[in-house]
């Protein structure tokens, strides 16, 4: 091991040899953008070797047909700006790179830094003036338009893809983006369903733009997702979106619906001035931290004794909605955590809201679909393992909904 380090040492220190500045090793005349034409070079003429079938002056080469033919300046762009690269040719012009295709003049690690910087919410203009100022590398508009418009036919894949039998857990929130549609600029909230599946795993189901809750039209997107292959869902999670509740008895009528308390919570507070906010949220978190629902339902009674006076508005909203604000009373605590509250997707929309901030406004629906599935993909990337306590959780679930559970996961 020593050896081999020693040997890295020294073709790092011949590689550097009379650099003495950060110009020397990254600008646009440096070290690394000579190394990066040098390697592309190299890798070019092993492609055409394989391509051929023997070594540049092979005697094996002499009359079979096929040789080398000089060479064809190229300007490639890179992530180290452009770079000017020599490409071998053969006489039958059956040369094809796989590093450089005929006519492509950037490399796909060029389009993947495009690609990340639009899912981060940058402009097209922001992106040509970026990668210009950091890398030398000048993009038009159009091109950058052009590769980011590429990605629209994953996203048609992405929301039409079939989805998993069971997603015990589902959340279902919104967050508001600017879109000029039909000639004139408004609010439209984009829906985000966000589901865990039987490992634990998280997962988009889907993205949904509304024009107006209802019914209607959360009957059409769970048909979608159940058209899509959900069989079922144990558990759906909201904040009181108009005329869901309907909209998952028509589509999954086993389902249990919950509300979210969380936003319960914040709504209520809306009544309440800031020297009793802190006293009237503990006696709000009595209620929904209580053991059984009979215990719910006296600290309720006891809130009202104290604040129903005061804030008669308040009780009235628990009242009305007691009956969606329960349900997760009935799960052990595991659960309980997972499922009273949205804020596991609201951590999510918070990070899709920040990719569209910057945009202004969208002028169609699949301008704003791209930005929202490539920030989708960079976040996913981080979901590489399954929620806290998911076995134990999954174990409870299959004592809950034992009719439903499928045996294959029972542990």
């Amino acid at each position: 091991m020593a050896d081999q380090n020693t040997v890295r040492d020294e073709i790092i220190d011949e590689l550097l040899g009379n650099t003495k500045s950060a110009e020397d090793l990254f600008g646009q005349e440096g070290l690394l953008k000579n190394l990066t034409k040098r390697l592309m070079e190299r890798l070019l003429e092993a492609e055409m070797t394989n391509h051929l079938g023997y070594m540049k002056h092979a005697a094996e080469g002499k009359n079979t047909g096929n040789s080398r033919n000089g060479k064809t300046k190229k300007t490639v762009k890179t992530g180290n700006g452009n770079v000017e690269i020599l490409v071998p040719r053969d006489r039958e012009s059956e040369f094809s790179p796989v590093l450089i295709g005929k006519r492509q003049s950037r490399l796909a690690g060029l389009d993947d830094n495009i690609l990340s910087l639009y899912a981060k919410g940058m402009t097209v203009r922001d992106i040509q003036a970026h990668l210009l100022e950091i890398y030398g590398t000048e993009i038009s508009a159009d091109l950058i338009s052009t590769i980011t418009d590429a990605v629209l036919e994953d996203v048609k894949a992405w929301r039409c893809r079939p989805l998993d039998d069971i997603y015990p857990i589902t959340f279902i929130d919104g967050f508001v983006a600017k879109c000029r549609l039909d000639g004139r600029v408004e609010n439209r909230t984009v829906y985000v369903v966000f589901g865990i599946n039987m490992d634990g795993e998280k997962d988009v189901l889907g993205l949904y733009l509304g024009a107006a809750e209802g019914a209607k039209f959360w009957l059409s997107v769970l048909t979608e997702i159940k058209n899509r292959g959900v069989k079922d869902i144990f558990i759906l999670c909201a904040d009181g979106l108009k005329g869901l509740p309907e909209a998952v008895e028509a589509t999954f009528p086993q389902t249990t619906f919950q509300t979210c308390v969380v936003h319960m919570v914040r709504h209520s507070l809306n009544y309440v001035p800031y020297t009793e906010k802190k006293a009237v949220a503990a006696d709000l978190k009595k209620i929904y931290h209580s053991d059984t629902v009979e215990l719910a339902e006296q600290a309720l009674d006891d809130f009202e004794i104290t604040w129903g006076e005061k804030y008669g508005a308040i009780v009235k909203s628990w009242r009305q909605n007691w009956e969606k604000i329960i349900p997760f009373l009935s799960f052990p605590k595991d659960i309980r955590t997972v499922i009273y509250t949205t804020n596991i997707i609201e951590s999510l929309n918070k990070t899709l809201r920040k990719s569209v901030k910057n945009r202004g406004q969208f002028s169609t629906e699949d301008g704003l679909m791209k930005v929202l599935y490539l920030a989708i993909k960079g976040i996913s990337k981080k979901w590489t393992f399954p929620v806290r306590d998911w076995k134990q959780a999954l174990n409870q679930f299959s004592i809950l909904f034992a009719d439903r559970f499928p045996s294959k996961f029972l542990s």
